[in-house]
């Protein structure tokens, strides 16, 4: 299966660190910003929701429809929340993970896509060797020659 395309209107990775909201109504208004995520996924694919619906029904093995989603992305219809499992489908039959990156920031959190992981493996890997060369090099002026036969 070929890759898929970045999508025009991927959010981008943030390097600052985030801090979680805290403190009174730290996050008030998250159920909104869920919704309009929601909104702007389905808005940004070029499939009906008639076919996202069932492409979510096939993944979680359960009954997902139209009027589902669009309960889900409408600000205005705040007794309908969207369940993690059924916004997660959402992100994964639309290739839209990066969605989820600003909802994740407002609890502390960043994410990496896919193979993303490997480019934070590789700056791990870069500071265990800094590490060890820094120790090596205070090693170097203390470590005494080893006897030996000659």
């Amino acid at each position: 299966m070929p890759k898929a395309k970045a999508h025009p209107d991927q959010v981008s990775f943030d390097f600052d660190a985030p801090a979680p909201a805290k403190g009174f109504a730290g996050l008030a208004g998250l159920e909104r910003r869920i919704c309009e995520t929601v909104g702007s996924i389905l808005a940004s694919d070029f499939r009906s929701r008639a076919v996202i619906a069932a492409e979510m029904s096939d993944i979680l093995d359960e009954n997902i429809s139209v009027d589902m989603l669009n309960a889900y992305s409408s600000p205005a219809r705040t007794e309908h929340r969207v369940p993690m499992s059924r916004f997660f489908a959402l992100l994964v039959v639309t290739g839209r993970q990066d969605q989820f990156r600003p909802l994740l920031r407002e609890i502390g959190i960043s994410g990496l896509l896919g193979d993303e992981v490997k480019t934070a493996r590789l700056g791990q890997l870069q500071q265990v060797i800094a590490e060890a060369q820094a120790e090596m090099r205070q090693l170097k002026g203390n470590a005494p020659k080893i006897k030996g036969k000659e």
